[in-house]
């Protein structure tokens, strides 16, 4: 199964982000999401250890 997330970013993030999507990824169908779903797994990984240092405060 698949989520859908409808999000507004600012116009700049989102330009600089489908330009470097393309040069990575190319032209191919699928690609915003797998990039999207690339970033969100580094942000959740990072948030885990974040929280993970705060509870060892």
């Amino acid at each position: 199964m698949m989520g859908k997330i409808t999000v507004i970013v600012d116009d700049s993030i989102e330009e600089e982000f489908r330009k470097l999507v393309a040069m990575k990824y190319g032209a191919r169908r699928g690609a915003l999401g797998a990039a999207l779903t690339e970033a969100m797994k580094i942000w959740i990984a990072k948030a885990k250890a974040d929280l993970k240092e705060l509870e060892e405060v």
